[in-house]
């Protein structure tokens, strides 16, 4: 192994300080809260951001499409190149590319001109995402990094339900572009930090692969493509979407073949545990997705409040995630997190068919406790699932099991956010309440994966 030679004013090494530690830290937490609350900016934001760029909200969606379609397609090659010349480097250059996307999109005066902005801050995300959990393992001993990973799967979480609050609160003061614009301060700090404290790793002793990272790309692209288009009711570009990415899948299995560290990391679904936890984590984070997409629309057009309250009416969601998140990364170390992943989502899904049963004219408070509900579900399933995923894979892949980990989340948030425009283009505004029982069927279906993980077949 060689050891990433990234110039930095204040080497850190593995035997770092406490004091580092907590600075490095601070600074991965950031940067993956600042990367993971943009996408439920946007996904909250849809109707102002419609209204302000003159356009409807099942076009405004393909601005969530896109930036899907960047973190998904650039997630695994960028966190194949984080393994060969560094993950600090990699994380570093793509927090500015992050912060250059956020600069963009707030002075973007077009739909067109978002679209790609939006991209670009995909592709520093992704760098982001890929890196992180490879970055948390130098932090932690081997026999704390479960502590690291349940306080990365809270800050994921918390983040991600956080933006609703945040909308309400910009939009109660100002423009939607400042939705992006006011992101930056924090980004330059979390960049500041990273300088400072985010050690150099090791680097994997082989060349990286461009033909193979171009395929992967291009694989996912296809598939995210073709999930776009069949939410948009494109059936000509869905077949196109599903032809390519059968292609390039194949053109990537041959050119990876026999090798021990391919890009797309299937070696490691040939364990089921891995397997499994994957499935559960992308059922899980479509719901999360529909969710945070239809909710939105759900209060403003079929309830009629207005976009700030119906940000503040989410806020029971992430309120009680943070709660349970803090209590379920010590449950896992007693409980088997097929077990909490398995009641955790059940209490998903009866959340959302209690949303969906609302009153016809429903007070806050109704409202309020079935959210609080479904962040407690939510809350119970994410840390230990995010243990049991990193747990299962050897220890020399955990670069790759932390690529696919990040992977399993945005490819499900992606699925969700593509379910809502299906719903949207096929049903008009009835498609708000038929999104919503398709994410109770997601949560339903997360749960018996989650609960398959205590049978004999998981073994």
């Amino acid at each position: 192994m060689a050891v990433d030679q990234t110039v930095n004013p204040d080497p850190v090494t593995n035997h770092q300080t406490h004091a580092l530690n907590l600075k490095a830290l601070l600074a991965l937490m950031l940067s993956v809260a600042m990367v993971t609350i943009d996408i439920s900016l946007t996904s909250t934001a849809v109707p102002a951001i419609a209204s302000g760029l003159g356009v409807s909200p099942a076009q405004t969606i393909w601005v969530i499409n896109i930036y899907y379609l960047t973190v998904v397609a650039s997630l695994l090659p960028l966190g194949a190149l984080g393994e060969i010349i560094g993950h600090r480097r990699v994380f570093l250059v793509g927090l500015g590319v992050f912060a250059l996307g956020a600069l963009a999109s707030g002075l973007s005066e077009t739909l067109t001109a978002l679209m790609g902005a939006r991209g670009l801050q995909g592709i520093g995300s992704a760098a982001v995402s890929a890196t992180t959990p490879a970055l948390i393992k130098t932090l932690y001993p081997s026999d704390r990094l479960g502590r690291g990973l349940g306080l990365y799967a809270m800050v994921v979480g918390v983040a991600f339900t956080a933006g609703p609050t945040m909308v309400s609160g910009v939009l109660s003061v100002a423009s939607w572009p400042w939705l992006y614009l006011g992101t930056l301060p924090l980004i330059l700090l979390a960049m500041a930090l990273a300088i400072k404290g985010v050690p150099n790793t090791e680097r994997a002793d082989r060349a990286f692969d461009p033909i193979a990272a171009l395929l992967c790309a291009l694989l996912f692209a296809a598939l995210l493509t073709a999930l776009s288009s069949l939410g948009h009711l494109k059936p000509l570009a869905l077949i196109a979407g599903l032809i390519a990415a059968a292609v390039f899948g194949y053109s990537l299995a041959r050119r990876e073949s026999g090798k021990q560290a391919p890009i797309l990391a299937i070696d490691l679904f040939r364990i089921r545990l891995f397997a499994l936890s994957s499935m559960t984590s992308i059922t899980a984070f479509v719901v999360q997705a529909l969710v945070f997409v239809v909710l939105p629309l759900l209060f403003t057009i079929n309830l009629g409040f207005s976009e700030v309250q119906a940000g503040l009416l989410i806020t029971p969601w992430p309120a009680a995630l943070a709660i349970m998140n803090g209590i379920s990364g010590r449950l896992c170390e007693h409980i088997k997190p097929g077990v909490l992943g398995a009641i955790g989502m059940g209490i998903v899904a009866s959340g959302l068919v209690l949303m969906a049963n609302l009153p016809e004219a429903p007070t806050a408070w109704d409202i309020a406790w079935r959210l609080a509900l479904c962040g407690v579900g939510f809350g119970l399933f994410q840390s230990p699932n995010m243990v049991a995923l990193m747990n299962s894979a050897p220890k020399d892949r955990s670069g790759s099991a932390g690529g696919m980990l990040a992977l399993s989340r945005l490819l499900g948030q992606a699925i969700g956010a593509a379910a809502v425009a299906f719903c949207l283009s096929a049903f008009g505004n009835n498609g708000i309440e038929i999104a919503l029982w398709v994410g109770v069927a997601a949560a339903a279906t997360s749960a018996t994966v989650s609960a398959i993980r205590m049978t004999r077949f998981a073994r």
